[in-house]
C-alpha cells in the first residue's frame, strides 16, 4: 500500500472519531438542564403561624337599655374615662317614681292595719280570758245550786237561773274563742299584705333603678351611639334592644385573630407572638396566646359551627386571643392587627430551602435501564415478587417527598423526613448531610426533572426569567 493511501485512511479514521466525539458532546449538551441550587446547612428555625384580626380590650361591656323611656341626661362623652359607680345616663322616671311612692304608701297603710289587727287580737285574748273566768264562776254557782236543789233548799226558779247563767257563760267562752280566731286571721292577712306591698315596692324600686345607669368598672367610653332626647327600648325575642354605650377596660389589650383550621393544631396557650397594627406601621408589639377557641367559625358567615343545623365544607377558622404585653396608651379597639405566633423553634438544625422540596410517585423513581447503565433508584420500589397487580399499581402511585441532590453533575432524588418549617427554610431530620447541594429551582425544572438527569448549575440566572422561559 502506498504512503498516500495510508495517509488518506488515517485522515478518514480521525475524521470519523471527530464526528463521533462531536455527536456525543452534542447529545450530552442537548439533555443538559440548567438549575439553581442551595446548600443543606445548619440554621436556627422558627415555625410561624400568621393570622389577622382586630384589637379588642380583654374586658368590655355593652350597656343596653333595661327599660323603655327617653334619655333625659347623658353625663359622659365618648372617650371619657369613668370610675366604677359613676353616673352615666338618666332616663325619664316620672311613672316609675310615682309607682314607688304609691307602693311605699300602700306598705305604710298595710303596716298600720297590721298594728290594728295585733291590738284587736290582744283584745280578743283578753275577752276570752274574761269569758272563761265568768264561765268558771257560773259553773261553780250551778254546781252549788244542784246540791241545794237536791236537798230542796232552794226553789226551782233559782236553780234554773243558775243553770242558764252557766250556759250563757259557756257560750261566751265559745264566742271569745271564735273572736280570737277571727283576730288571728286578720293579723295574718295584715302580715301577708305587708309582704305583698313590700314585694311590689321592690319591683317598683327595681324599675326605677333601671332608669339610672352607672359604670360597672373603671374604664373608657369607647362607643356612645345615642343622644339626649332619644327613646330607647329593651330587647325582646329576635329583636335586640338599644345599646346606650360601651365601656372598655383598656388596661389589658388583646388582639383577637382567626387562625386557619390547618394551623390551629400547632397553636398552644402561652406561645409568644408578635403583633403588628395597620394604623401603627413600623412598630411591633409582643404578646402571649391566652385563649384558643374550641368551636370552628365558618369564614364566609362568621357563625360558629355549633350554631349551624347542617354541615358545611367551607373554609373554617378558630378564634385565638393574644394578650399584648406592652400596649401603648393611644391604642383603640377595632384597629386591624396581624399576629405572628411562634409555634415551634429549633436551634442549629440541618435545613434546606423550602422550594427544594418536591414530590414524586414510586413509579417515577423505579430503576430505568439505559444503554449506558442504570440510574440508581433513590426510593423503595414495589416488590417484584408481588403477584397482585392491583396492589402493585396502587403502590406505584404512592407519593414520596424528597429533594434532588447533585451528585456527579447529575440530579439524584433523595427521600427526606422533614420537621418544622421556617419562613424560607425547612428542617430535615433524615436523608441529607450538611453540605449537600440540592436543586432549588426553577419551579418548572423541579416539576419535570427526572432522576439521573445531567444538570448545569447557574445560580446567577434570575429566577423569574428562568421560570418564565
Amino acid at each position: 500500500m502506498k504512503t498516500w493511501q495510508k495517509v488518506l485512511i488515517g485522515l478518514g479514521v480521525v475524521l470519523v472519531l471527530v464526528i463521533i466525539v462531536s455527536i456525543t458532546v452534542y447529545q450530552s449538551h442537548k439533555n443538559l438542564v440548567t438549575v439553581q441550587t442551595g446548600k443543606a446547612q445548619k440554621a436556627n428555625l422558627a415555625s410561624i403561624v400568621s393570622a389577622s384580626g382586630e384589637i379588642k380590650p380583654k374586658t368590655y361591656v355593652n350597656i343596653g337599655a333595661n327599660a323603655f323611656g327617653k334619655i333625659v341626661k347623658l353625663h359622659v362623652k365618648e372617650g371619657d374615662r369613668v370610675k366604677k359607680g359613676q353616673l352615666l345616663a338618666q332616663l325619664e322616671n316620672v311613672q316609675s317614681s310615682a309607682d314607688v311612692n304609691a307602693m311605699r304608701a300602700s306598705l305604710a297603710a298595710s303596716e298600720t292595719d297590721a298594728v290594728a289587727a295585733d291590738a284587736a287580737m290582744k283584745t280578743a285574748v283578753a275577752d276570752l280570758n274574761r269569758a272563761r273566768s265568768d264561765e268558771a264562776r257560773a259553773k261553780l254557782d250551778y254546781d252549788r245550786a244542784q246540791g241545794l236543789f237536791r236537798d230542796q233548799l232552794i226553789a226551782k226558779q233559782e236553780y234554773d237561773a243558775k243553770k242558764a247563767a252557766w250556759e250563757a257563760a259557756d257560750a261566751g267562752v265559745a264566742q271569745g274563742v271564735a273572736r280570737l280566731a277571727q283576730a288571728k286571721a286578720q293579723k295574718e292577712s295584715s302580715d301577708k299584705r305587708i309582704s305583698q306591698n313590700s314585694a311590689n315596692l321592690t319591683r317598683a324600686s327595681d324599675v326605677l333603678s333601671k332608669t339610672v345607669y352607672a359604670a360597672p368598672f373603671d374604664g373608657v367610653i369607647t362607643n356612645l351611639p345615642v343622644r339626649e332626647g332619644e327613646t330607647v327600648v329593651i330587647g325582646i325575642q329576635n329583636a335586640p334592644g338599644s345599646t346606650l354605650m360601651t365601656i372598655a377596660d383598656m388596661s389589658v389589650i388583646t388582639s383577637e385573630v382567626k387562625v386557619d383550621e390547618t394551623d390551629i393544631v400547632n397553636v398552644h396557650l402561652g406561645q409568644a407572638a408578635e403583633i403588628t397594627i395597620d394604623a401603627m406601621p413600623h412598630r411591633t408589639f409582643h404578646g402571649t396566646v391566652t385563649e384558643i377557641g374550641n368551636n370552628a367559625i365558618v369564614r364566609s358567615t362568621g357563625v360558629s359551627t355549633s350554631q349551624q343545623t347542617s354541615t358545611s365544607q367551607e373554609a373554617k377558622d378558630f378564634k385565638v386571643v393574644v394578650t399584648l404585653n406592652d400596649p401603648p396608651d393611644d391604642l383603640r379597639p377595632g384597629l386591624s392587627s396581624t399576629a405572628k405566633i411562634t409555634t415551634a423553634t429549633r436551634t442549629n438544625v440541618l435545613s434546606v430551602p423550602i422550594q427544594a422540596l418536591t414530590v414524586r410517585t414510586k413509579a417515577d423513581l423505579e430503576t430505568k435501564e439505559s444503554g449506558k447503565g442504570s440510574v440508581q433508584a433513590a426510593a423503595p420500589v414495589a416488590d417484584p415478587k408481588q403477584k397482585d397487580k392491583d396492589k402493585d399499581k396502587d403502590s406505584a402511585k404512592e407519593e414520596v417527598q424528597g429533594v434532588f441532590v447533585i451528585r456527579n453533575k447529575k440530579a439524584e432524588f433523595v427521600p427526606v423526613e422533614t420537621g418544622i418549617a421556617g419562613t424560607t427554610d425547612i428542617e430535615v431530620n433524615k436523608g441529607l448531610q450538611e453540605g449537600d447541594e440540592v436543586i432549588t429551582g426553577s419551579y418548572k425544572v423541579l416539576r419535570t426533572i427526572k432522576p439521573g438527569t445531567s444538570v448545569k448549575i447557574d445560580n446567577s440566572a434570575p429566577k423569574k426569567e428562568e421560570e418564565s422561559s
